[in-house]
């Protein structure tokens, strides 16, 4: 059951701005939610998400975002803590309440390398959200038309390594080959948008080839890019790294979104938005979650949950190249990093450590909000971004849809997920 083509979309009436822009589209993007019940929380004292606050978190959201009258929701990836079914079904049932679309990718948690019967795999994580993505068939990635002139292509970057204990991230060649037939045969009249877990361009320095980095990047992300780039694809929305970046290569976009359940607990609304020119952009503002019940401070506990985590990868960092300190240096200034990892993940942060060595501290700052010729560079969490218009492209501004519109669709949903997360 297709719930786009039993109920076709139909988009929200052009908002129009005091200054005569049209907002043609609304959005937004949770990233890494790592969904855990209560009763299946991994309970290790060295875990780094804070999936305590997915379910609460999550709730606080959708709430925010009933006001705001959204043409569709992007999750890519890591939807749950570990793969759990139970974690799955409760999140399916819950985005199949909403009153606008979902669209979801997994995430290298979503069906882990660990093969076990309380894990899910790949194609039950199809079946359990053939509502939001995956009604076109067997496949763990997809291509359709979400609105009219938008169409959203979305990957699954999560392999199997070839020992079979871990999740490697890359596009597998069987798909490589459908992303070229698939981009040969977009209409040109329409704008693309790309979903995958894993990064694309750099968020970090030297991403692809440090030890740290290089596990949150695709392993292909050249290719990759320039097949999109090819295609005049301009828009990658990504997640995986837990960090608030925007990366730009050629006039190729990618954004990367932290996780819910780590600090700073963001999240995003997106506008597409037609200026008083005709010009296209796309304005990204970022919220965060500063409080749940049983975490009425998150973001100093959150702030210090990870900083208490934090030191094996500040090592990890400090070990390798280009630094290559000793041991006893290591010692020495790993204390003052305490909470490096929560100033990278808030994007925007200019990061300095004075009492550091000047190698030491140049590196550092390299991971804040600067431009290559060193002045402040602030765009990762509220910017507008310009993008090329599709020719021809021309949105026609509809009616909003109707309270019984929404509540068929809803209902839709509803039904194609019962059906689906009875199914093992």
């Amino acid at each position: 059951m297709d719930v786009d083509n039993i109920c076709p979309f139909t988009p929200r009436a052009a908002r129009s701005t005091a200054s005569g822009d049209r907002v043609l589209y609304r959005f937004a993007i949770i990233s890494d939610p790592h969904v855990a019940l209560p009763e299946t929380i991994w309970q290790n004292p060295r875990r780094f998400h804070l999936v305590e606050v997915s379910i609460p978190a999550l709730e606080q959201i959708f709430d925010h975002l009933a006001h705001l009258n959204l043409d569709f929701l992007l999750i890519p990836g890591d939807l749950t803590q570990h793969g759990e079914p139970d974690n799955h079904r409760w999140l399916a049932r819950r985005l199949a309440q909403l009153p606008y679309p979902t669209y979801v990718i997994p995430g290298n948690h979503d069906f882990p390398a660990v093969s076990e019967r309380t894990r899910t795999t790949q194609a039950q994580f199809v079946r359990f959200y053939r509502a939001f993505g995956y009604d076109q068939g067997h496949r763990p990635y997809y291509c359709r038309a979400i609105a009219p002139g938008l169409r959203l292509i979305g990957l699954n970057s999560n392999q199997l390594s070839a020992d079979g204990t871990a999740i490697d991230g890359y596009i597998d060649e069987e798909q490589m080959a459908w992303l070229d037939r698939t981009l040969a045969a977009l209409p040109p009249d329409e704008l693309v948008i790309v979903m995958v877990h894993h990064n694309l361009l750099e968020h970090l320095p030297d991403q692809g080839n440090h030890v740290l980095g290089k596990r949150y990047i695709l392993e292909n992300s050249d290719p990759l890019r320039q097949k999109l780039q090819a295609a005049g694809v301009q828009l990658v929305f990504s997640g995986h790294l837990h960090v608030q970046d925007i990366a730009e290569a050629d006039g190729l976009y990618d954004l990367t979104t932290g996780s819910l359940v780590s600090y700073p607990h963001p999240y995003r609304t997106l506008a597409l938005r037609e200026d008083g020119d005709g010009r296209l952009w796309l304005d990204v503002q970022s919220h965060r979650i500063a409080t749940t019940p049983d975490w009425p401070d998150l973001p100093t506990q959150s702030r210090d949950w990870m900083g208490d985590r934090s030191e094996p990868f500040m090592r990890k960092l400090l070990e390798h190249s280009p630094l290559d300190l000793t041991a006893a240096e290591i010692d020495a200034y790993v204390p003052h990093l305490r909470h490096f990892w929560a100033d990278v993940a808030e994007g925007d942060r200019a990061i300095d450590y004075p009492e550091l060595p000047p190698a030491v501290r140049a590196y550092c700052r390299s991971f804040g909000a600067i431009a290559p010729n060193g002045t402040p560079h602030r765009r990762d969490n509220h910017t507008s971004l310009p993008l090329r218009r599709p020719t021809p492209w021309a949105i026609a501004p509809a009616p909003p849809q109707s309270p019984t519109t929404r509540r068929e669709r809803i209902d839709i949903r509803t039904k194609i997920v019962k059906e689906s997360v009875g199914l093992s």
